[in-house]
């Protein structure tokens, strides 16, 4: 079943209210055990949390495709699929790529594939209906550079209309201005198996005509997907190189093309040691799979094997549905909780304990592609999932390390895992004062204009939501010898800052995410938030997109329009992020406040959990979002621990005695 979203200026009214004889405090308290207790009963018996990552319906196509290209399809495993790719399909016959959004043209093509070659005939209603939401959206002219190649591994693109990408591109040195250390950590782990497919041409075992899906399909000629209103001189010297690759492509002379896949095949398999799979990501991971095949490694050899297990390790069944997960996200999750539950109150015994192990066991301690760029840092992060060991990130780092701080303040070790990581994230700063996830000075924004380049995530730039986590982190482990780091940070935050003052979102859906860690980031760093215009507009900004309900929301449409920023139903994880907001800034006074509090405890369930429905969670902005089933458990219970932190002190209490009827406005305002 689909959900519908209209996104529509939030409205004032009355707001949903506790019974004004609850002891508000009490109320507060009450929903913090219950959270707590629903946390907890959620641990691994090995210490830590990993909750379900879902994403849209694009997974489970791929997957009957990968099974279909490699021979291997399990009817009833395809027939679970199946059904879950029906029940996301929109009643304009697309396919969306979040909870409540439109139908999308790439989404859509995968669903009619995937359902083509589960046996679907063409005569179904729901593929007559996806037939002509393809259409309407532009047809297969229209598709992404990936899927143009996934479908000519089919037989249903051609070949000579995918864009160039020769795995020589494997072989430009680092001091080249365009090498694939330039490009972020995902895309060169897509980008390079990619290259090897394009190159080798692995056939399928099993082809498809999708004569039917081309609005023009005499001439089979792909149109540009990924142009942009800036960069017209870049986008022509790309489409230049391209034309020049493609007449290479066609030589018989390629005097580097065996070194080329010689080196891909060595990065590959490197990296397919002691991991989750190639980058420990969906799309990476499919496309070492063809990538094996087409270096030769066939049924049989280990190497492909465990690349193909590793791609099962991500199905997930639902009672007759079978999802499919992008990776996993252990890592994130225990860092998240031990966080919370240590802001909570829960001692370090136990639980806590038990997840503090399990996550100083998985501190990466060897040198992955971050070291390229970053000459001065030394191994000691976290990455996302179980394993990943080339790609531990900034934010992933800061949030484990936030949580040993919380539980028992691991900045007094001077030599340990929170010594290391704090090390190696003060050494992943970016130029501009800024962190980003993977890389270090990822921001070569030509790149983003390459033919490869429609997947909206080329670069791996300084992000104001990363920026505000480590600034919290580096206060917490104290100032000295980080001083000059925050300063940085802090000035990066201000000049990110948009004119409205709010903050993009670049991990989390989206101007409410990034804005909450702005400026939790600078009230950390001794920033008078309470007093500057530019932090009260963001603010003012909060208040005038708060819903009826008294809750939050936005929707993932906001990367697309941002002048729907802010907008859309409430949900408990972004009106947590208003609340504790609107904490920092010393707005609790403020009416809105109340509401967003009462949204909190009136909705929450007799489990302790919050029910949420919509993403609000980003892979790549426009392109591939996430919803983390934890999120409506972390982040309003963190809030309701920060609220019970204002209500008890002298101060708080006196701002939240106002009146019933200043908490409910007129909906004639």
């Amino acid at each position: 079943m689909s959900i519908k979203l209209e996104i529509s200026r939030p409205l004032k009214g009355p707001a949903v209210t506790l019974d004004s004889s609850q002891d508000l405090s009490r109320s507060v308290q009450e929903g913090i055990h219950r959270a707590s207790d629903f946390l907890l009963r959620r641990q691994s018996p090995a210490g830590y949390w990993v909750g379900e990552l879902e994403a849209d319906t694009t997974l489970e196509s791929d997957s009957i495709k990968l099974w279909h290209l490699l021979g291997r399809v399990d009817p009833a495993k395809e027939e679970r699929l199946v059904r879950t790719i029906r029940s996301h399909q929109l009643s304009d016959g697309g396919w969306p790529i979040y909870a409540g959004g439109p139908a999308e043209l790439n989404a859509t093509v995968k669903g009619y594939v995937a359902l083509r070659l589960a046996g679907t005939p063409k005569e179904d209603p729901a593929l007559a209906k996806a037939r002509a939401a393809v259409h309407r959206l532009g047809g297969l002219e229209r598709v992404n550079s990936f899927e143009k190649v996934y479908l000519a591994l089919l037989g249903a693109y051609p070949w000579d209309q995918v864009p160039a990408l020769p795995p020589e591109l494997i072989l430009l040195p680092t001091w080249f201005p365009f090498n694939i250390y330039e490009i972020s950590y995902w895309s060169r782990t897509i980008l390079v198996p990619l290259a090897v497919v394009y190159a080798t041409r692995p056939a399928g075992a099993e082809r498809i005509n999708l004569d039917e899906l081309w609005i023009d399909p005499s001439a089979k000629r792909a149109k540009m997907t990924n142009v942009q209103p800036k960069g017209a001189f870049w986008r022509g010297f790309f489409l230049f190189v391209n034309r020049i690759m493609k007449i290479y492509e066609v030589s018989p002379w390629k005097p580097w093309r065996a070194p080329a896949l010689r080196a891909a095949d060595r990065w590959i398999v490197e990296r397919l040691v002691e991991t989750d799979g190639l980058g420990a990501i969906f799309p990476a991971m499919f496309n070492a799979v063809f990538a094996l095949k087409g270096l030769g490694y066939g049924d049989g050899d280990p190497q492909f094997e465990r690349a193909v297990a590793e791609m099962e390790r991500l199905e997930l069944p639902d009672g007759d549905l079978l999802k499919v997960q992008p990776c996993f996200s252990p890592v994130w999750d225990t860092g998240l909780a031990l966080y919370v539950l240590g802001k909570a109150g829960c001692k370090e015994d136990g639980p806590l304990r038990r997840a503090v192990d399990w996550l100083k066991a998985q501190e990466i301690r060897v040198w992955g592609d971050w070291a390229v760029k970053n000459r001065q840092g030394r191994p000691g992060g976290w990455a996302f999932q179980f394993k990943n060991p080339f790609y531990p990130d900034v934010d992933d780092t800061a949030q484990v390390l936030l949580g040993f701080e919380a539980v028992s303040g691991r900045g007094s070790d001077p030599a340990g895992p929170f010594r290391r990581g704090l090390d190696w994230i003060l050494s992943m700063q970016n130029k501009d004062g800024g962190w980003s996830s993977y890389d270090k000075n990822n921001n070569c924004l030509p790149l983003t204009h390459f033919p490869f380049a429609d997947h909206n995530a080329m670069l791996d730039s300084s992000a104001p939501d990363i920026t505000g986590r480590v600034l919290e982190l580096l206060v917490a482990a104290g100032t000295a010898g980080n001083a000059e780091a925050i300063r940085r940070g802090v000035a990066f935050l201000k000049e990110a800052q948009k004119q409205d003052g709010t903050w993009f979102g670049r991990w989390g859906v989206s101007y409410i995410y990034g804005s909450w860690l702005a400026l939790r980031g600078l009230k950390a760093a001794g920033e008078p938030i309470e007093s500057l215009p530019n932090c009260q507009r963001a603010g003012q900004w909060l208040v005038s997109r708060q819903n009826l309900d008294g809750g939050w929301g936005e929707s993932c449409r906001s990367y697309d329009d941002p002048t729907v920023k802010g907008q859309g139903p409430s949900t408990g994880s972004q009106t947590a992020w208003a609340l504790m907001s609107l904490i920092s800034l010393g707005m609790v006074a403020n009416a809105a406040f109340r509401r967003g509090l009462e949204f909190l405890l009136t909705g929450q369930q007799p489990d302790g959990n919050w029910p949420e429905e919509l993403f609000t969670g980003t892979g790549f902005p426009k392109v591939f979002y996430l919803k983390y089933h934890l999120y409506r458990t972390y982040f309003p219970l963190l809030a309701l621990v920060e609220a019970r932190s204002v209500i008890s002190s002298p101060e708080g209490a006196r701002d939240l005695a106002f009146k019933d009827e200043i908490s409910r406005p007129s909906a004639s305002k």
